[in-house]
């Protein structure tokens, strides 16, 4: 991958408003994420040459069909009122993919409605391309809500959580 095409790339995902991107291709990995004053860091390892980038994947078919566990990954947030005036931050996905409530099928869910979260903690993983991306918590709060169906597709900037500030 040549700098001209990492520039293109990083351009691109900057017009999508992509927060956060990550590609292991060939002996190079690319890793770029935008922070609250919108500048791209892009640390990256040295390439063993150049190749063009893969064409993306296919959506995935039908989501698993186990239980209510699975995966997720960091994602943006923004902050609403809730009903009775408190402060909620409503944590978005920061890419398209699969969502899992779980690292494994059988296991216990990384949060549950009701449960306090701290900052960095992990809430779901979402699948992209055959990585599962955790989605770190940006707040310390409640979980009040759950918008997502474990093993759902979901978008860039779908809502996957309701956190009340704490």
């Amino acid at each position: 991958m040549t700098l001209d095409e990492i520039k293109r790339l990083i351009e691109f995902l900057r017009e999508q408003d992509v927060t956060e991107f990550e590609l292991d291709y060939d002996g190079v990995k690319l890793r770029v994420k935008s922070g609250v004053t919108t500048a791209a860091q892009v640390p990256l390892a040295p390439a063993a040459h150049a190749a063009p980038a893969p064409p993306p994947a296919a959506a995935a078919a039908a989501p698993p069909a186990y239980g209510g566990n699975n995966y997720a990954a960091p994602a943006a947030a923004d902050t609403g009122a809730a009903e009775e005036g408190t402060e909620l931050a409503i944590v978005k996905s920061p890419i398209v993919g699969t969502f899992y409530r779980a690292p494994e099928p059988e296991a216990k869910n990384f949060v549950d409605i009701g449960e306090t979260v701290k900052k960095g903690q992990v809430l779901c993983i979402i699948e992209a391309m055959k990585l599962m991306n955790e989605i770190d918590s940006e707040y310390d709060g409640e979980v009040v809500n759950v918008y997502v169906e474990n093993g759902q597709a979901v978008q860039y900037g779908e809502r996957l959580f309701a956190i009340r500030l704490k």
